[in-house]
Parts: structure tokens; C-alpha cells; sequence
């Protein structure tokens, strides 16, 4: 029931930016900006503190 992903707003197209992402693991919080990549198949997300290029990429797959 939590909510990982919050907030994330599309800024044109298929970028989405300006959200929070909660790791359920340890519940820390960070900034968020996400692609739909390959026709919406797949969300390519990154997360991070500060600046982006400190941060982290994973890509989710959309269930069937």
C-alpha cells in the first residue's frame, strides 16, 4: 500500500520530471525525473539528491 512514486509531472512528450521516489528498503527519499522509453513499454527512471548526475538509473517494465 505505500506509494513509491509521487508527484512526477509530464514536462513535454515523454519526459516526466519534478516527483519523489521512496526506496522501501531503508525509506529514504529522492528527487525523480523519468522517461518512457519504447513506446511506453518501459520507464526509465532517476533518482537522486542534489544533482542528477549524482544519482542513480533503473528501468521498470511495464506489466502485461
Amino acid at each position: 500500500g505505500m506509494a513509491i512514486v509521487r508527484n512526477l509531472k509530464n514536462v513535454g512528450g515523454t519526459n516526466y520530471f519534478i516527483g519523489t521516489i521512496i526506496d522501501p528498503k531503508n525509506g529514504i527519499t529522492y528527487k525523480l525525473k523519468a522517461e518512457l522509453i519504447e513506446g511506453g513499454k518501459k520507464l526509465k527512471l532517476r533518482g537522486y539528491i542534489g544533482v542528477a548526475a549524482l544519482g542513480r538509473n533503473q528501468t521498470w517494465v511495464r506489466a502485461n
